[in-house]
């Protein structure tokens, strides 16, 4: 028998098929793990999710496992250094976007909050469960990932566009949008 999964995750690439069955519309609190899925939803920007997710090894190592507080420090040499490693996508608005996303996360940090508190926040503390059927597109944004991009932008957060939110909510599990035959719906 085989296992229905979403439209989107039919490829014959286990790190992305793993992604799909394990963590995408999985509800996230760990604040690394939110840190990092921002970070990579930017970074993909233009790109192919199966792209990122190859090289997500290697950004945990070119970016100190996500470290904040490391981030927030990179000076130009570490930046010579991400945009001459070839296993991330070597773009400096990206790099300096990571940057400026530690730093941001910091300052909420410091006004007593967390990525995790702040986030969840926006839908009660509650996954939102779509019912999209089959053949029936998934949006690319929407009203709530609209007004998720416009307070982060405020906040000081950049690559954080209402398309790449709507990804980042469904990858963190703000949002589930699992197709009605996969296995991985709940069913509410």
């Amino acid at each position: 028998m085989t296992t229905q999964r979403c439209s989107w995750a039919r490829s014959a690439n286990q790190r992305y098929l793993d992604y799909h069955d394990h963590e995408w519309g999985v509800p996230c609190h760990d604040e690394n793990t939110l840190f990092e899925m921002l970070n990579l939803e930017g970074a993909q920007a233009g790109l192919s999710w199966e792209t990122i997710l190859n090289k997500r090894d290697t950004y945990r190592l070119a970016f100190d496992n996500w470290d904040a507080e490391k981030i927030a420090r990179y000076d130009t040499a570490k930046v010579a250094e991400l945009l001459a490693d070839p296993g991330i996508v070597r773009n400096k608005l990206k790099v300096a976007a990571a940057i400026t996303n530690a730093q941001a996360y910091l300052r909420l940090r410091a006004e007593g909050s967390s990525l995790d508190a702040y986030l969840w926040a926006f839908v009660d503390g509650k996954p939102i469960v779509n019912h999209y059927q089959v053949g029936e597109g998934l949006p690319a944004k929407t009203a709530l990932s609209d007004r998720v991009s416009k307070d982060l932008l405020k906040r000081g957060f950049k690559f954080v566009g209402s398309t790449i939110v709507y990804a980042y909510m469904q990858g963190i599990g703000m949002i589930d949008d699992h197709g009605a035959q996969c296995f991985r719906k709940e069913r509410r």
